[in-house]
């Protein structure tokens, strides 16, 4: 692994790589070393996450059910991550200084780490989550090689046998489509060459009813004036966060310079039948679930904070970065690797503002129904396309630095990020290791506080980035997030809104089928 030396080490990282002679140099290795000599430029959303206040690189833990073999992940990555034209690039500056993709060989001993350990080790969790630490401290150098790398672990945790870390620059691609990249390379442990199934949105059904023609355009009407309405809502709040509107200072929210630090990233798994059981019984989707506990646990955790004295009107946002354009999925990335077909990838990235409702409230499940009601909202709305618009106008005609401080602004003028991404339905294997969860998450971000879902089978893992400066004991908040769901479960169950249930926690047979939306 490398040897972090803080922000010192993070800081000279980031220095520019655009001179002449260097530039042509590297330039003209990399067209020898290259088999397919493509220039292709950065976009705009790529170049931003190379400005010092936007280094962000994404981290991926996955614990697998057995130990990792080395030589069988060396064979397999040749063939599949090193076939994606982002892997197997330099991102090379020129003499104007614009950047662009160039294909060069990859030495695997660069990118590959697999440290040796001590099998007597006091605690496999506690180093696994030192090593990320540590790992948070540091950049990998764009100038020599493709920006990712993967640490294997063979050490024995609470729920794995051993670890693998991906580090990917966000440079590479939006969360999104890393993921589904990653999960390319997965197959089915029941079925060795069959691609993981990913749970779908389901269609809405068309109502039998069939409405008078003005009633339709009517509806229609309306519909659209309140997309009007709720976008300029949006966008206002957009241009007024950038320029003036803060998030309450609370606990959670981190300093200046707190992309700079490094990052303690923990994680929690609970049952996603408990989050099923409560997303039916209340007519929801699994994302208002996890937005619902998640407001609870914040909650409990500020009130603590303030003493049990929790101030009213707490401003607290998330700000979700969202890629407007639609991932390929997992299997468009697994045939562009194994037969060179295309596939759709690249950031275009777009803001929303998700606000989150902090209050003590007697009932729990009103937790579940404003998360609801905020996710609804911002659904009826083109927030994301509009603020995606304003940045690349002002990346086009103010330049990089004005868009990189734009961007910055908005962060730093909210709390935290927050995202929920769906996983495979039945147990996979990365290249023949049984996988036992992933936890994605990110370092490099100007919030102190990050947190992200993760399903996977019927779990669902609760991953927490966070500025220990800022937030000292990371833990504390994830078991309070956890603790909510217990709350809102029970609350459930005890209204009678779920008809039949058999199982020792609550969970119902009707709902075992559940499709996450």
């Amino acid at each position: 692994m490398e040897s972090g030396e803080g922000l010192r080490s993070r800081t000279q990282a980031l220095k520019s790589i655009r001179t002449k002679t260097a530039d042509k140099g590297r330039l003209a290795d990399a067209k020898d070393n290259s088999e397919l000599i493509e220039e292709e430029p950065l976009s705009p959303s790529a170049r931003l996450f190379h400005e010092p206040n936007f280094n962000v690189y994404i981290i991926a833990i996955m614990g697998c059910k057995t130990k990792i073999h080395e030589d069988v992940v060396r064979a397999n990555l040749l063939h599949t991550l090193l076939k994606h034209p982002r892997f197997s690039s330099l991102q090379v500056g020129d003499d104007k200084g614009d950047m662009k993709w160039v294909r060069t060989k990859v030495d695997l001993d660069k990118h590959l780490r697999v440290p040796d350990l001590n099998p007597d080790m006091e605690s496999g969790d506690q180093f696994v989550e030192d090593y990320v630490y540590n790992l948070s401290k540091t950049t990998i150098d764009r100038s020599q090689q493709p920006l990712w790398d993967l640490h294997l672990l063979n050490v024995k945790t609470s729920d794995a046998e051993a670890v693998g870390i991906f580090r990917i620059h966000h440079s590479l691609g939006d969360g999104t489509s890393l993921i589904s990249l990653l999960l390319a390379c997965t197959r089915k442990t029941s079925d060795p060459s069959a691609l993981p199934t990913v749970p779908v949105k389901k269609k809405k059904e068309k109502s039998s009813s069939n409405p008078l023609w003005l009633s339709r355009c009517f509806i229609g009407l309306w519909w659209i004036c309140r997309l009007f309405w709720h976008t300029v809502v949006d966008v206002f709040m957009f241009i007024a966060t950038a320029m003036f509107l803060k998030d309450t200072e609370t606990p959670l929210k981190g300093p200046p310079g707190v992309e700079f630090t490094p990052r303690r990233i923990v994680h929690r798994t609970v049952s996603l039948d408990d989050i099923k059981l409560v997303k039916n019984a209340m007519h929801m989707t699994v994302n208002d679930v996890a937005l619902g506990i998640t407001q609870a646990g914040l909650s409990r955790y500020l009130n603590r904070k303030y003493g049990n004295n929790l101030p009213k009107s707490i401003r607290l946002r998330s700000t979700l970065l969202i890629n407007i354009r639609t991932s390929a999925g997992i299997q468009a990335f697994a045939d562009m690797m194994e037969n060179d077909t295309k596939a759709k990838w690249g950031n275009w990235i777009g803001y929303v503002l998700l606000p989150f409702s902090i209050a003590l409230r007697d009932d729990p499940l009103d937790y579940i129904r404003r998360a609801k009601a905020t996710i609804d909202r911002k659904k009826h709305s083109l927030e994301a396309l509009y603020t995606f618009s304003i940045s690349e106008f002002i990346l086009k005609t103010l330049g990089i630095k004005r868009a990189s401080a734009l961007s910055h602004r908005i962060i730093t003028h909210t709390t935290m990020c927050f995202s929920n991404l769906v996983g495979p339905l039945e147990e996979i294997g990365y290249y023949g290791h049984p996988m036992a969860y992933l936890a994605p998450s990110c370092y490099g971000q100007p919030h102190a506080l990050m947190i992200n879902f993760q399903s996977y089978i019927n779990k669902m893992t609760i991953v927490l980035s966070v500025d220990e400066g800022t937030i000292p004991h990371p833990r504390e908040l994830c078991d309070d997030i956890v603790h909510s769901l217990e709350l809102i479960k029970n609350a459930v169950i005890a209204k009678g809104l779920v008809k039949e249930c058999h199982n020792t926690n609550g969970t119902c047979s009707e709902n075992s089928n559940s499709i996450i939306t």
